[in-house]
């Protein structure tokens, strides 16, 4: 079975993104520059901000982190958020969540200017994904990763059925509309189960590409899938795990050791998608710049 190892093909991307922007930087005196909004001591969002600052620094990015109290109003937030779309340095914004309740997520990405959103969660930028138009927009980074793993690895997509479990804004939704684009990596026949799917097995097992985002450790067993089938795992779940230091371990949405014995190519859980989702907003804070300095 062919490991689709996350980790290396993210590093490889950093690489390839740090030279062009260490081109960009000679040519131009200028840097891509990505600004975090955090609102809250949310201790994993904090945990993924460092992480983005960390890898803004590695490719020679400006990375700016923006941390507001819990108690912040939407209106304190969306003005924040006026700023930086008018603030000619800020190539990406990106608002982390979940955050709180008193705050519509909604209208907080309907707040972010577009040609900012390098999360790809702004309504113009999911319908141009819907439309085809991936030169106007802006892809959700986690889709937008897997559809990089699966060109890097040259896994012929082409026709092929392709099953999407899960149709969260972020991950299934976006995932199903890009696995359906002319692309060399997606142009497959899409199909989208979730919790009200009936016999949700019947899908599974006729998928030739299975991508599973459902938050339910070890779903997919090896019984509901058929031989060959390539598997991408976006699950992250903790489960207890004595034998660790920290008393847990990470896994997927996919019983990794039954899959893999059936499986012809399959993401680890951990390395296995999860680096790609912050190289591919360093990537998206790239196209950002070059878009706005018409590079």
């Amino acid at each position: 079975m062919l490991i689709i190892d996350g980790k290396k093909v993210s590093q490889d991307l950093k690489n390839e993104l740090k030279s062009s922007v260490d081109s960009y930087q000679a040519i131009t005196g200028k840097v891509p520059g990505l600004t975090v909004i955090i609102v809250g001591q949310d201790p994993a969002s904090q945990g993924y901000v460092r992480n983005k600052a960390k890898t803004c620094k590695e490719i020679g990015m400006i990375s700016s982190v923006i941390e507001m109290p819990s108690e912040t109003t939407e209106k304190q937030l969306l003005d924040t958020i006026h700023e930086l779309n008018n603030d000619p340095a800020v190539h990406g914004i990106l608002v982390q969540q979940p955050l709180p309740e008193h705050i519509d997520e909604f209208t907080v990405n309907l707040a972010v200017d577009p040609s900012k959103d390098v999360d790809g969660f702004h309504p113009e930028n999911l319908g141009c994904l819907v439309m085809g138009r991936l030169d106007k927009c802006f892809v959700s980074c986690t889709p937008y990763g897997i559809l990089e793993l699966l060109g890097r690895y040259n896994i012929e997509t082409k026709g092929k059925h392709c099953v999407v479990v899960g149709r969260s804004d972020i991950v299934g939704k976006p995932m199903a509309n890009l696995m359906l684009q002319k692309l060399d990596a997606a142009d497959c026949t899409v199909t989208v189960c979730h919790s009200a799917t009936q016999n949700i097995s019947f899908y599974i097992k006729h998928a030739d590409i299975l991508i599973v985002a459902i938050g339910k450790a070890g779903f997919i067993t090896a019984d509901m899938v058929k031989l060959g089938v390539v598997v991408i795992d976006v699950g992250i779940n903790r489960i207890e795990d004595p034998a660790t230091k920290s008393g847990y371990r990470l896994v997927g949405d996919v019983d990794y050791e039954g899959v893999s014995a059936v499986a012809s190519a399959m993401t680890p859980v951990p390395g296995g998608v999860g680096p790609m989702t912050i190289a591919m907003l360093m990537k998206n804070t790239l196209l950002s710049f070059q878009r706005i300095n018409g590079l």
